[in-house]
């Protein structure tokens, strides 16, 4: 019987629970696999602080190595730092993370020399069928001679570049809460900030990938709270938050209000655009209208796409946008590899926050210009015959336009909303916008109703 490993490899990396779904002996498959899907003579390989971390790196360190790869391990980093130096160096890389996920967790997210992504359709399939077939016989002897595996330092040379993309040397000093949730932000902001004008409050920056504190996803309010606080304790300018990989970032007010992702997409965009002279600005069809009026505002060409980064970064790379942004707090720049960097993004903020005498609620007002819902995910039966009720109960109503570029996005007048299904749960998740909050929850508890039956 051939193994199955769908349940691990997902769309866009591997991830799952250790050791019950996998382990140091499947990682080292991993890593010959990878290899040989790649033709890589050489890779570069980092991990987060989860306890399982550093033995899986080695693992698939010692897997690449026996197909002939020489690997260098950058040891603990972000996501973004192990994107730098894939895109640095040029060669492959794998990082070794589960994100935000609970702690018996953990995953492989894989690139190909210059940060650019494999998925399913990039590499990824052909890595699982490879681990599959040598789960069964065990791997083939190779008559490559063995790479060799070697340690180098990455943090100072990420920061330094991450400082060379934005001007931080003549803002006001400013005043920042960060809590790294125990991930690792704990590990980068130190260092990225080192020197700059920045009086830095740190929230939780021990590395400890069982999260004693709360959950290191900064997606659900519940996981922002004590940040909220810390500003207004501290008086702060800002607070950010970081995710477990610290790959996204979120955005405090100093009144400790959230920052919509979108008024960032927006505002980092604007600053791009000013930047490059104008360009390409890529947004997935959840973020809020706002963004495509300031890119064009700006000079600039906006191109909306379906969510996930497979999509962004595909996008990026064949229209040669400059700057792309999601609801979910990624943010992609033609500077750093068409990858994403919520840090780079960060020091955006900062920099313009600094560049002026106001606060950061009176900065992001202009591009914060409309209401939303948020996210909204309902359990159902059914995802298709669900969506399916929702797209007759509009389709026909004067002024009402449908597209299905990614699940179903319907415009009302001045609102508009869409609604997915989940590629791995039985949910359906709803996004609502309109000028106006009234507009907005009539909208949304139109469209739930449907949706919940």
């Amino acid at each position: 019987m051939t193994a199955d490993l769908s349940q691990l490899v997902k769309a866009y990396d591997v991830r799952g629970v250790v050791p019950d779904q996998w382990d140091e002996p499947l990682a080292e498959l991993f890593g010959a696999a990878f290899v040989q899907v790649t033709g890589a003579d050489a890779i570069v390989i980092g991990h987060d602080m989860r306890p399982s971390s550093p033995g899986l790196s080695r693992a698939f360190a010692r897997g690449a190595a026996a197909r002939g790869a020489d690997v260098t391990e950058i040891g603990l980093c972000s996501t973004d730092q192990l994107y730098y130096a894939s895109g640095a160096l040029g060669l492959p890389g794998a990082m070794f993370t589960a994100s935000h996920n609970p702690a018996r967790y953990n995953g492989i997210k894989m690139c190909r020399a210059g940060a650019a992504p494999v998925g399913q359709d990039t590499g990824l399939a052909e890595i699982r069928r490879l681990a599959e077939a040598w789960l069964d016989s065990g791997a083939p002897a190779s008559d490559a001679t063995p790479g060799t595996i070697t340690r180098r330092e990455t943090l100072d040379d990420y920061a330094a570049y991450l400082r060379s993309l934005v001007d931080l040397t003549s803002i006001r000093p400013l005043k920042v809460v960060v809590d790294a949730g125990n991930g690792m932000g704990g590990h980068t902001v130190p260092t990225v900030f080192s020197g700059l004008p920045l009086e830095l409050v740190p929230m939780y920056f021990e590395l400890d990938g069982t999260f004693p504190n709360h959950e290191a996803n900064p997606l659900d309010p519940a996981n922002i709270v004590d940040l909220q606080k810390r500003v207004r304790e501290e008086g702060a300018d800002l607070g950010l938050a970081f995710d477990g990989d610290a790959d996204r970032c979120f955005v405090v007010d100093e009144r400790g209000e959230p920052v919509s992702p979108s008024a960032i997409t927006a505002l980092v965009a604007a600053r791009e655009l000013a930047k490059h002279g104008g360009g390409t600005v890529i947004h997935n069809l959840i973020t809020s209208w706002s963004v495509a009026e300031v890119v064009r505002e700006h000079g600039g060409t906006p191109v909306r796409t379906r969510v996930g980064h497979s999509f962004i970064k595909a996008e990026m790379a064949t229209s040669g946008a400059i700057f792309g942004g999601e609801h979910s707090a990624h943010y992609y720049f033609r500077d750093f590899w068409n990858a994403d960097t919520g840090m780079l993004a960060a020091l955006h903020v900062l920099a313009a926050l600094g560049g002026q005498d106001g606060p950061l609620s009176g900065l992001v007002a202009e591009y914060d210009r409309y209401v939303g819902s948020g996210e909204i995910n309902s359990t159902v039966d059914d995802q298709a015959a669900r969506l399916a009720a929702v797209r007759a109960a509009y389709e026909g109503r004067e002024g009402v336009v449908i597209d299905e570029l990614d699940g179903l996005t319907v415009t009302v007048g001045d609102a508009w909303f869409n609604v997915r299904p989940s590629n791995t749960e039985p949910l359906l998740r709803l996004n609502a916008e309109a000028r106006d909050e009234a507009t907005m929850a009539r909208v949304r508890d139109e469209v739930l109703e449907i949706i919940r039956g």
